[in-house]
């Protein structure tokens, strides 16, 4: 009888294998079941695709945007702590429907009286409360705050009918507005401003007992209209107090009227610097647009501290007047020292500010202003050249929050003038966060009542970047290492990140840290920095002033990449799974052209002898000592079988070791595979393996590692890219302990 060869046994064994799976399905057919692979496309969870938003992820041909232009006169009276203006809005409607009102929000009204925002908080009480905070929670009388509409007027003076339901108010129209025409109407407020130390507000003032002075920094100030749009219609969920907010661009002229000695700065250019400033300030204030090395003191501190002394019974009028922005807010106090540089933009000057009282010195004057000025480069860098014409960092306590060109910042000395560096770090990231926020979403402007993460979890992505390039070692907080104690958590207080934002378990965690470390790892090890960057980009500046969804995010990245990232979408913002891939086995095996015990098995159950199977090259564990494996077999030999081509190289050579390594994923998310392999003399090699390794099989994965060197050790995710949860499985061969798992511990300390 003639020798079998190899190929013929491999065929033997498929049909074997192929007819063993058929019997037993005949004899005990499983039920079916629905695609549950990790890389199911996105078809289900992704809107439908239109002439608006793309299936790309771009804008469509038929995209529109309504405008909303306002003209304002505010007071600030702070001998009674309130606020009153009165603005002349004209509403453009530039969508392909006909309007029969108009949705206005009213966000003050969280602070009403009557706000039903506290109600819906459940729990017991804090662990401790400041003094103000515990009398303003348990003693007197409820503030007195939210809206007082004086009246709500069209352009010829006649009365609107109105309905105000808590944070909304819908104003209803004369008459139909039809698509493309605009409408103007007026509003005339007043509001009693609230103390925001307390219970960290976004808006109000503070008040310093030592100089009887007050620092206000002013924001949802004004009756603004909600968007509308072919995605939602109306955006007019309510405001409880979280979620953020949704708003249209536009053009503001406001005119506030404050006390003569307070200096003030606000969204826009100033349009009357000299005449409230004096002539030493307007001289400093133009100084310091071609100062681009250092920060020029346009009010200093010893100026600053001589204002705190009196207050001025005279008013003074600020005009602004900003084009093309979504929203309005300012700052005024006559604490204020006044800093600021110029930022070279890609041959345009941006000037760089900042605004903040004594108290923030000597920490805030060291950094502030050059803090501000390093993260306009390093935003424009990754996204599109920032268009504004300044940008500010105004200091006050217990704030991190931001608006179109100017922003509140935390992080204060100690009163002796001394600071941590976790006081400096903590300062310098949210300056550089807040300062972001003028990219996502006061430009890229996402619908934040919805989606927290599309500009808290975005923006905090570029801040980590920027952080990493102000200081290599910055502790961004943003990593996906960083992200694994939350990861690990009771699954009962974890939502995905696809949850609506008043809805999310844990805000911070789950709409700024994870979005921020998934990103990273998106750009660091999935995709890399060219083709994440070349994605990011063209996402930034397809959405410049316009309002993009989820959706238009994730097809924009995959669309610019050319990778497929539904796997990436679905695991890490729709579930609440985690990253766990570990080393189940390794086995080393050796060469040679003896059949090994398994094909001999399989062979014989198909009456084929052993000396009648040819000899061919196999790979067998049988016999192998634990140190030495043997090569069965040299080139000579070896050149029977294998292309000549191979085997008269010069340099080809037989491995000496090959091992099979077992991968298995413990965890829900797929992931790639990142091996770091050390051998006997201490040399190493990195590999990755696409997640899509895990495609056919989402529990394990085998993969055959050759080496003319013994592998000493192996350790999965090396640096701790990918948010595994668990190093126990991490590292082959186990050991009592390592560098590695050093590195665990330290982190979860």
């Amino acid at each position: 009888m003639k020798k079998i060869n190899f190929a013929f046994i491999a065929i033997l064994l498929f049909s074997y294998t192929l007819s063993f799976a058929q019997e037993t399905e005949n004899n005990d057919r499983q039920p079916g079941h629905t695609n549950q692979n990790k890389f199911k496309q996105l078809k289900e969870e992704l809107a439908t695709p239109n002439s608006q938003h793309t299936a790309s992820g771009a804008p469509g041909v038929n995209y529109t945007q309504q405008q909303v232009d306002y003209e304002m006169d505010v007071v600030l009276d702070e001998e009674n702590q309130k606020l009153s203006g009165e603005e002349s809005i004209t509403y453009h409607n530039n969508s392909d429907d006909t309007l029969t009102y108009l949705w206005v929000q009213l966000e003050q009204n969280k602070r009403a009286k009557d706000s039903k925002s506290p109600d819906i908080e459940g729990g017991g009480p804090d662990l401790l409360y400041s003094p103000e905070k515990f009398a303003t929670k348990f003693i007197g009388e409820p503030f007195d705050g939210g809206f007082n509409i004086v009246h709500i007027k069209d352009r010829k003076g006649n009365p609107l009918n109105y309905t105000i339901n808590r944070t909304m108010m819908r104003v209803e129209l004369p008459k139909p507005l039809a698509s493309g025409k605009k409408f103007k109407f007026n509003i005339k407020w007043w509001y009693n401003i609230n103390n925001h130390v307390p219970v960290r507000d976004r808006s109000g003032y503070e008040h310093f007992p030592k100089d009887g002075n007050n620092l206000y920094v002013i924001a949802q100030f004004y009756p603004r209209l909600a968007v509308y749009n072919n995605v939602e219609g109306w955006q007019n969920l309510q405001f409880w107090g979280g979620s953020e907010f949704a708003l249209e661009f536009g053009d503001f002229k406001v005119n506030i009227t404050t006390p003569k000695d307070h200096i003030l700065n606000a969204t826009g250019v100033l349009k009357n610097p000299k005449k409230v400033l004096t002539k030493t300030q307007y001289e400093r204030f133009k100084k310091a647009q071609t100062s681009f090395d250092e920060p020029y003191l346009i009010i200093t501190q010893k100026e600053a501290e001589e204002a705190e002394k009196t207050k001025s019974k005279e008013q003074k009028t600020w005009t602004f007047d900003a084009r093309n922005v979504r929203d309005f807010a300012f700052a005024s106090s006559r604490k204020f020292i006044w800093d600021g540089m110029a930022v070279n933009i890609n041959g345009k000057t941006v000037m760089a500010y900042s605004l903040y009282p004594k108290e923030g010195n000597p920490l805030w004057e060291k950094f502030s202003t050059k803090v501000v000025a390093h993260s306009l480069k390093e935003y424009s860098k990754y996204t599109f050249d920032y268009p504004y014409h300044k940008a500010i960092s105004v200091h006050s306590k217990n704030q991190g929050m931001e608006y179109p060109q100017i922003c509140w910042n935390y992080g204060r000395p100690r009163p002796d003038g001394t600071y941590s560096d976790r006081t400096r770090d903590a300062m310098i990231g949210v300056i550089t966060h807040e300062v972001g926020h003028n990219f996502f979403p006061m430009i890229v402007n996402s619908d934040e009542r919805q989606w927290a993460w599309m500009d808290e979890g975005i923006n905090s992505f570029i801040e980590t970047l920027t952080e990493l390039s102000f200081d290599k070692n910055f502790n961004t907080g943003n990593l996906p290492k960083d992200i694994i104690p939350y990861m690990t958590g009771d699954q009962s207080n974890i939502s995905p990140i696809m949850t609506q934002a008043d809805n999310i378990q844990q805000l911070g965690p789950n709409a700024y840290t994870k979005p921020a470390a998934g990103l990273y790892m998106l750009r660091k090890t999935i995709l890399g920095e060219e083709l994440f960057d070349y994605a990011f980009r063209t996402y930034s500046q397809r959405w410049m002033f316009k309002h993009p969804t989820p959706e238009d995010f994730f097809r924009t990245m995959e669309d610019a990449s050319g990778m497929d990232l539904d796997w990436f979408w679905r695991g890490w913002f729709y579930t609440t799974d985690v990253s766990d891939i570990g080393i189940q086995n390794v086995d080393l095996y050796r060469i040679t052209n003896k059949p090994t015990k398994a094909v001999i098995k399989i062979a014989k159950q198909y009456g084929v002898a052993e000396d009648q199977i040819r000899p061919s090259i196999y790979l067998s564990t049988d016999s192998i000592t634990a140190n030495e494996p043997k090569n069965a077999m040299d080139i000579k030999l070896l050149s029977n079988y294998i292309d000549t081509k191979y085997s008269r190289r010069a340099d080809a050579k037989i491995p000496s070791y090959f091992y099979e390594i077992t991968f298995n994923k413990p965890g829900g998310l797929v992931m790639p595979i990142i091996v770091e392999y050390t051998y006997e003399d201490d040399s190493k090699e990195r590999i990755t393996y696409p997640a899509k390794i895990w495609r056919k099989n989402d529990q394990e994965v085998k993969k055959i590692v050759t080496s003319n060197k013994k592998i000493k050790t192996i350790v999965v995710d090396p640096d701790l890219e990918t948010a595994d949860v668990d190093p126990s499985n991490n590292l082959w061969p186990r050991a009592e302990k390592s560098e590695f798992d050093k590195k665990k511990e330290a982190l979860k300390k």
